[in-house]
């Protein structure tokens, strides 16, 4: 995580120093500015040489936690022509002059301001504020959950419903397709069938009236194509394939191929789009690849790269695994298969 701070006094900016000399020591990268006149740079508290506005806006895109040492009026005009959604927008915390408080102001459970808010506490002797309802009932929070496993989240609206249903002192239903490890909140209900819950999967399963699926970054894609396929096409296959087999795409961890591939364009495209790695085998490592159903073989394909099946073959060993999620799918020049990695949810943190 990057962390940014912003002072305004003398005092604050005593704050922000300790906060810089002390957030690293919890693999949190922290830099930090005092914005005061005649204001002078130190080893870990820099002059700020523009205006908030400029400040706010860069460290918007660029940090994951933002720090204001003063007003909380400060902090929120501040950052109030760049919210955009709770799916994106950085946490933000604001701390009293006196560092007697540390307010948790916007992306409390997703951006993780609430957890950064009592760790900020516990480094500075302050208190914590969190107004958020589920943490002062203290109640299971689902998008706080699922940002802290990095799930993926479809549906905000389903997340608040799911929210005001525990607040409301009634049970949310829950579905795993993967092992679950540690002790399940008495709220969440995995037996019965209420009309307001969760599932975690990477499939659009539901289970419920109402379901918010929470999708792990496990699908592995295996992708053999022609020579010079476009991304543009390469993009327009998987999409359909994914939307065919209900897998989320925000699921996808990784795309996999044949050494030949690895300066395709149009999958090297296609990996940078979802920012996602591209790995490479050679005809021999995919040969080692085993599937609990056998594999599409194919003599063309072999007589080209030496291996009867590129797509199914790298995505089982990508994944580690002998169970495919999708089996090869060949559209236009695009043969797509799909696997997942082992995954165990825990429960606890």
């Amino acid at each position: 995580m990057r962390a940014a701070v912003i002072s305004f006094t003398d005092h604050g900016a005593l704050l922000a120093a300790k906060l810089s000399g002390e957030l690293p020591k919890r693999r949190i990268a922290c830099s930090a500015w005092v914005k005061k006149k005649d204001a002078v740079s130190t080893d870990r508290v820099q002059a700020l040489d523009r205006s908030l506005r400029e400040w706010t806006r860069e460290q918007f895109q660029k940090a994951e936690l933002l720090i204001f040492i003063g007003a909380a009026g400060i902090a929120v005009r501040s950052i109030a022509p760049f919210v955009k959604s709770k799916k994106t927008d950085p946490a933000v915390l604001v701390i009293d002059e006196q560092g007697r408080h540390v307010i948790s102001l916007l992306s409390g459970h997703i951006g993780g301001a609430n957890a950064m808010a009592r760790l900020t506490a516990e480094l500075l002797g302050a208190e914590p504020v969190i107004t958020t309802a589920t943490d002062l009932h203290g109640k299971f929070a689902v998008d706080a959950f699922g940002a802290g496993r990095n799930l993926y989240l479809d549906s905000m609206e389903y997340a608040k419903e799911i929210a005001a249903e525990l607040v409301a002192g009634r049970r949310v239903g829950m579905r795993s397709v993967f092992p679950v490890f540690g002790a399940v909140p008495e709220e969440l209900d995995m037996e019965g069938t209420p009309p307001v819950g969760f599932a975690v999967d990477v499939r659009r399963s539901r289970p419920f009236l109402h379901t918010l699926h929470l999708a792990p970054r496990i699908t592995v894609l295996g992708i053999g194509c022609r020579k010079g396929v476009e991304e543009a096409h390469v993009k327009e296959v998987v999409t359909r394939v994914l939307e065919e087999h209900q897998v989320f795409l925000e699921s996808v961890c990784r795309i996999a191929s044949i050494d030949l591939k690895k300066k395709e364009e149009g999958l090297l495209g296609f990996s940078g789009w979802l920012k996602v790695p591209f790995e490479t085998y050679t005809a021999e490592e995919l040969e080692e690849a085993e599937s609990e159903d056998g594999f599409a073989e194919s003599a063309f394909v072999r007589g080209v790269t030496g291996v009867g099946n590129v797509c199914e073959r790298a995505a089982l060993k990508s994944a580690g695994t002998r169970r495919l999620l999708i089996p090869k799918t060949a559209r236009e020049g695009v043969t797509v298969a799909a696997a997942v990695t082992d995954y165990t949810l825990w429960m606890e943190d």
